[in-house]
This record gives structure tokens, C-alpha cells and sequence, in this order.
């Protein structure tokens, strides 16, 4: 099998990145820019992410997932603790974090230490999913194999009678991550290759050093 993509190319165009024009603080900059990702209405979910982990097996493993929040101190999600990318997490709390907004032209790549955040906030988010999604996470074991689909909606099937007009508590083994950032880099796409890259690195003040990138 083969394919030649040599001819795919695209002109980027849309905007440019200055030092003169950013943030001081990247998650300011992170806001503005997922704001204006989320205005421009060409992604359908601009809160998807890629995160990469180191597995136990020694490989880099990426896969995408949803931001449920970003503040101050950094980007959350939640998944399930037992999950391949939780135990990666648990033995190297070192990831990394991606977002491409293709109808931007940008990119933003993080890099940060993931650390659980306290049960009373994966609680609250937890009681806010819709049921379907509260009884899917005790269905899962997340990364084990299972025999077969149907294997998974009769689980599903058994735990729907069972919280049938029930509150269903959040399992122990899943929860929140805020995976605090040590460097930002944003990425605007620009003509003749010649990207715009803006990197944030933190210091040991936790002043952010800002610097431009060759492309």
C-alpha cells in the first residue's frame, strides 16, 4: 500500500503572533485564543485535546481527550485512575498537552506535571454528568480487555435496573487531573512556513520568560 501526499500543502494565512501582541500570562493568552476558537464556530469541540504520556512499557502514548476546565493554575480532566493513561500518569506525571484548531491556523503544546485534584471536585463534576455517561464510567475498565461489546452493554444493562431512579456515586478509581504547565508554546500558522512561535517557560520566581521560536 502506498500513498504519495507529497502535493497536500496549504498557505497559512489568517493572522500572525507578536511578542508585542501576547499575554504576559499564558493562560490569558490561552483564554483569548480558545475564545476566539470557540466564537469562530469551525470546531466542533474546541476543548478536545491530545495528551501524551510515557507508558510502563517505556513508549510515548497519545490520545485525545476533553478539557473540563482551565484556570490560573493549569488545565483539568477526568478519566478513569486505572486507565492505561493513569497508571502511565502515576509512574511519570510528566505529559504533555496539545490543541490544533485547524480553522485557526494554531496550535498550542504544553508541557506540565499532572497531579489528582481532590475528590470533592471530581465529585461535583461527577454528579453533573448526564446518568448514561456516570454509569458508562462504572461500566468501563478502562484499557482491559474485555470479550466483546455485548459484554459491555449487558454490564450496562445490569447497572441501569440496578440505579434505576438512584444517584450513582462516583467510583473511587476515577477522577479529575490538573495537569499544572511549565511551558506554553502557541503556534499561528503563517506564509511560506515562516510560523509564528511563542514560547512561555516558567521560572523559579513563576514569572513567565517569553520567547519566540524558529519555525
Amino acid at each position: 500500500m502506498q500513498k504519495d501526499l507529497g502535493d497536500y500543502r496549504k498557505s497559512y494565512e489568517k493572522s500572525e503572533l507578536t511578542e508585542a501582541s501576547v499575554k504576559e500570562n499564558p493562560m490569558e493568552q490561552f483564554q483569548k485564543w480558545f475564545y476566539e476558537t470557540e466564537a469562530s464556530d469551525g470546531v466542533d469541540e474546541p476543548n478536545a485535546m491530545t495528551v501524551s504520556t510515557i507508558g510502563l512499557d517505556g513508549f510515548p502514548k497519545s490520545r485525545v481527550v476533553l478539557m473540563k476546565k482551565f484556570t490560573f493554575e493549569g488545565f483539568i480532566f477526568y478519566t478513569n485512575y486505572h486507565s492505561e493513561k493513569g497508571r502511565a500518569i502515576e509512574a511519570n506525571p510528566a505529559v504533555c498537552l496539545s490543541f490544533f484548531w485547524p480553522n485557526m491556523e494554531r496550535q498550542v503544546i504544553i508541557k506540565g506535571k499532572a497531579e489528582k485534584i481532590a475528590p470533592n471536585l471530581s465529585d461535583g463534576y461527577f454528579e453533573s454528568r448526564p446518568h448514561g455517561s456516570q454509569l458508562g464510567a462504572v461500566v468501563s475498565d478502562q484499557s482491559e480487555v474485555v470479550p466483546s461489546r455485548e459484554y459491555l452493554e449487558d454490564k450496562l444493562m445490569d447497572l441501569e435496573q440496578k440505579y434505576n431512579n438512584k444517584e450513582v456515586p462516583r467510583p473511587e478509581y476515577w477522577g479529575g487531573y490538573l495537569v499544572r504547565p511549565i511551558s506554553i508554546e502557541f503556534w499561528q500558522g503563517r506564509p511560506n512556513r515562516l510560523h509564528d512561535r511563542i514560547r512561555y517557560s516558567l521560572q523559579e520566581d513563576f514569572d513567565w520568560k517569553i520567547e519566540r521560536l524558529a519555525p
